[in-house]
């Protein structure tokens, strides 16, 4: 079972060039810098005719590995944060699964304990015990 971090904004006005050439920015500067080429990175949906006040919409699928949850979830949020500040007037929805991610205006999003040195190396230490049990 996989867990995924969904993120959309909507308003009823369509994405400006300006606007469009904002967003295009933060994912490729988040894909130039994204940790891991083998895991699911942000993923913006294209937006459709059939909901057209969804402006930006996307998703990630978490990876299964814990030692690398932390920074894909760090990295990710960051850029979500990034583009919500291109957009400041739309209104935004980020959550995973059913949990929703809470917009802080000096941090952004995050979720407690996802910058946390300590948890991630104790996430990255559990992987290692896993393996060396198989």
């Amino acid at each position: 079972m996989s867990v995924s971090l969904y993120y959309s904004a909507h308003r009823a006005t369509p994405l400006t060039e300006a606007e469009s050439a904002a967003v295009e920015r933060v994912v490729a500067a988040h894909m130039a810098s994204f940790p891991y080429e083998d895991e699911e990175s942000l993923y913006l949906y294209d937006r459709t005719a059939a909901e057209p006040e969804k402006i930006v919409a996307g998703s990630t699928k978490m990876p299964f590995d814990p030692g690398r949850l932390m920074p894909v979830i760090a990295h990710v949020l960051d850029s979500v944060s990034e583009l919500r500040r291109a957009l400041p007037d739309a209104r935004w929805r980020v959550h995973m699964d059913d949990l929703d991610v809470e917009w802080d205006e000096e941090e952004g999003y995050a979720l407690p304990g996802m910058r946390d040195a300590d948890l991630i190396a104790e996430l990255s230490a559990a992987r290692g015990e896993d393996e060396a049990a198989r």
